[in-house]
């Protein structure tokens, strides 16, 4: 069964927007966990725009199945994270403009900075995953760099308009997929995932794991977190046993 990573940046967004205390993120990463969550996951960013330390700090007392960390490759929060520990860190690109992480990280530009920040990574005993576009070239490079996994972004897949668009993007990622599994790289998708688009990409071989946030928090704001989460683990469920 595909793991279910649930990310509870948005959640903080609600918090942020007023500088309050509710909702708060670890609340609801215990709810995401009680609704089957297979693990949780955050993007502490450098302006800390939704997640913030303490979340971390708590999240890592509170989750005792998988805290996947989402971080740029920056001295400040490489230091953090070696001090919390989450279970896996995920190097992402960061722009302090954009809305949301747009695109895969570029290991083949940023090789040396990259390398620099998962050794002191894998040295403090976490598991390291890339967020990578669907490229032979990046993941070769990660790979080499000592990734344990990475994580295929199918955002272009999310965001295609058209049937033909899904269908190139989807034998996109599954080419990439196998690449990598190829390469003794475990595999993990994630970006702009929601209840139907859901179903393709759990389809394809080789994942072990999706990292979906927007669009169950959105769900949750209407039914609950529970129930928002045990309705995406059904729909992979239900689209692997069809």
């Amino acid at each position: 069964m595909i793991r279910l990573g649930v990310n509870i940046d948005h959640v903080a967004t609600v918090r942020q927007a007023r500088r309050g205390h509710e909702p708060d993120p670890v609340a609801a990463a215990v709810l995401a966990l009680l609704g089957g969550a297979d693990g949780i996951t955050v993007h502490l960013r450098e302006d800390r725009r939704h997640i913030q330390e303490r979340d971390v700090r708590l999240l890592r007392s509170v989750v005792t199945s998988r805290l996947n960390l989402e971080m740029a490759s920056v001295d400040s929060i490489v230091h953090l994270a070696c001090e919390i520990k989450p279970d896996e860190a995920t190097l992402v690109p960061e722009r302090r403009e954009e809305l949301t992480t747009e695109g895969g990280l570029d290991v083949v530009t940023h090789q040396k900075v990259v390398a620099a920040a998962m050794k002191r990574l894998i040295d403090a005993g976490i598991e390291v995953a890339l967020f990578l576009d669907p490229d032979d070239r990046q993941i070769e490079i990660a790979k080499v760099l000592g990734a344990r996994a990475v994580e295929i972004q199918t955002a272009r897949y999310s965001e295609a308009k058209t049937a033909a668009d899904r269908d190139r993007e989807l034998t996109l990622l599954q080419e990439a997929a196998d690449f990598a599994h190829k390469r003794g790289l475990h595999v993990h998708m994630g970006h702009g995932l929601d209840y139907a688009n859901v179903q393709a990409v759990a389809k394809i071989a080789g994942v072990e794991e999706l990292n979906i946030g927007h669009s169950i928090v959105s769900r949750a704001v209407l039914v609950g977190m529970e129930r928002a989460v045990r309705e995406m683990k059904d729909a992979i469920r239900n689209a692997i046993m069809k």
